[in-house]
């Protein structure tokens, strides 16, 4: 096998990657928006009490969680695209200022 070849089987293997990241969130957000539906619709001030703040506390320990799934998402992509840099041979200036070609925030 070449290496042009190789490369071209690592990327490819790393189109299916995210892919299947994308599938991944794509299941999440429909879990998000039927979870939220159903607590719309289900659930009232009678299930928690006479006190707002259990109220409080348990939408925080929810929201806890799914910036725990987007931060362990996030870093997985971090490392996602420092493997397609090293791959690629392309570095990106450290204080670029963007979030890739998604979001420039003024950088370079």
């Amino acid at each position: 096998m070449s290496r042009a070849d190789a490369y071209h089987k690592m990327l490819m293997s790393v189109s299916h990657f995210q892919h299947n990241i994308a599938l991944i969130l794509e299941a999440k957000a429909l879990e998000a928006s039927r979870s939220s539906q159903w607590l719309c619709h289900h659930l009232s001030a009678a299930q928690f009490g006479q006190n707002h703040g259990e109220q409080v506390k348990r939408s925080v320990e929810i929201h806890d969680h799914v910036l725990d799934v987007i931060d362990g998402l996030t870093k997985m992509e971090q490392a996602l695209a420092k493997n397609m840099q090293a791959l690629l041979g392309e570095p990106e200036a450290p204080d670029s200022g963007s979030l890739g070609d998604m979001l420039p925030l003024g950088g370079n």
